[in-house]
């Protein structure tokens, strides 16, 4: 009979402890409506200071990094895919130009970017603002840019161009293909 009064204490004790990983917090922008999907690069931040100011600054600076981040692996993946499709000898070539523009459009401007969330909160205790921002991307504006701004690149030859063009043109159509469904 101890056993099982030591079993069932032991039970009732585990069940009551807290996770090994501590509380759960919830942030805003969490969740699927914050997530990138088939129509949208998405992403959210959040920035910390003394300063209001600067707390915002942060929160932006790491909601665009990490929407970077997600467009540069995109275009990563596309221009793979280009490649794994083509058996043409200058593919990587064209792969690399693909890239290339991409990276330069990321550095110069992202096309569309929009902000869909800005959160501030103050801590009197520890008498710090923490600000949380979301922003996202329509992905066929990014594509649509991304075509103009490669017209004007004086580095793309005419064949080049003719290719870029296709991939972006297969993006742009699978984008709004998908936001039919």
């Amino acid at each position: 009979m101890k056993i099982w009064t030591g079993i069932a204490l032991m039970a009732l004790m585990v069940g009551c402890s807290s996770s090994p990983f501590g509380k759960k917090v919830n942030e805003p922008f969490t969740g699927s409506a914050y997530e990138s999907n088939n129509r949208f690069f998405r992403a959210s931040g959040k920035g910390t200071s003394s300063q209001d100011n600067i707390a915002r600054g942060k929160a932006d600076i790491d909601a665009k990094t990490i929407l970077a981040g997600q467009i540069n692996t995109t275009m990563k993946q596309v221009a793979d895919q280009y490649l794994g499709q083509t058996e043409n000898e200058r593919a990587a070539d064209v792969a690399d130009k693909f890239q290339s523009l991409a990276r330069q459009v990321m550095n110069t401007d992202m096309a569309d970017l929009r902000k869909i969330g800005e959160k501030k909160y103050y801590n009197e205790k520890t008498k710090e603002y923490t600000v949380f921002m979301a922003y996202e991307i329509k992905k066929n504006a990014m594509f649509r840019f991304m075509k103009k701004q490669a017209k004007v690149d004086q580095t793309i030859n005419e064949r080049q161009m003719d290719l870029i063009n296709k991939i972006l043109d297969e993006q742009i159509k699978e984008t709004e293909d998908e936001g039919e469904n």
